[in-house]
């Protein structure tokens, strides 16, 4: 078995549906850049409320991916 070395960053991602909606937009924005994403933890949850209503869902989230070699290129 391999040791696995993981490079972390910090992505917001937002959505007008739902807490999940804004997950899965960030780490679709996310993947379209960076390579061998592994995990994700979500760090803060909040929202805008707009007339008495949730107007946006939004997420902080750590992004994991794996370093698979010494040239690791982050596009931003």
């Amino acid at each position: 078995m391999t040791d696995h070395v993981y490079r972390v960053i910090e992505v917001v991602g937002s959505s007008e549906t739902s807490i999940e909606d804004a997950i899965q937009s960030a780490v679709t924005k996310a993947s379209a850049t960076i390579r061998h994403i592994r995990w994700f933890e979500v760090v803060e949850t909040r929202g805008q409320i707009e007339d008495g209503k949730v107007r946006y869902f939004q997420v902080t989230m750590k992004i994991g991916f794996s370093i698979e070699d010494e040239h690791v290129h982050l596009e931003p």
